[in-house]
């Protein structure tokens, strides 16, 4: 991988951030180059929210860019906002519980999962994003799965024991729908 950025967009609240982060510390822990930029609504929870995550092998010149080879997509704005930003033949994660169409473009590696759907399953209506993030690395592989796991605690450093394993089990149920559904 020489150089990589993944769009992560949806409502505050959703853990759109959160899900960035993850992924920003887990390429971290792995020896990557990595730039993270958030951008969100002055409302927080309920506004818009993305964030722009680049890992790299090398030095990265910059953290912006207009076309993302990646984009992971919570809800129905973020689809219609950034859908066209997308590299072609990139990928696009789509959370098909709150996002009711399809892409309009034909040249997108689309995967879409009823993330919030599942959370509600696991009793966990919290863990959606991690559901998301789960499916999403066991799909393209930008960090491995057990370097994520490697890196877990470190991520949700501070957090209660019971929040990080209601974290982790969101995430592997991710991994394990990628695994058997696509």
């Amino acid at each position: 991988m020489a150089e990589v950025q993944v769009l992560f967009a949806g409502f505050g609240g959703q853990g759109v951030l959160a899900m960035a982060k993850f992924l920003a510390y887990a390429a971290l822990g792995t020896g990557k180059n990595v730039s993270w930029l958030p951008s969100y609504g002055a409302e927080m929870r309920g506004g818009t929210a993305n964030c722009l995550v680049t890992i790299a092998d090398e030095e990265i010149c910059s953290p912006l860019t207009e076309n993302p080879a990646m984009a992971v997509i919570m809800n129905r704005p973020s689809l219609d906002r950034f859908e066209e930003k997308v590299k072609t033949n990139g990928v696009m994660l789509i959370n098909s519980s709150l996002v009711d169409r399809k892409p309009r473009r034909q040249d997108l590696r689309l995967l879409q999962l009823p993330v919030n759907s599942l959370a509600e399953e696991m009793n966990n209506p919290r863990g959606a994003n991690m559901i998301l993030l789960g499916a999403y690395l066991e799909k393209t592989g930008i960090v491995s799965i057990e370097e994520a796991l490697a890196h877990f605690n470190d991520i949700f450093e501070g957090k209660k024991p019971s929040i990080i394993e209601k974290n982790r089990e969101a995430f592997l149920a991710g991994v394990e729908y990628a695994r058997n559904n696509w």
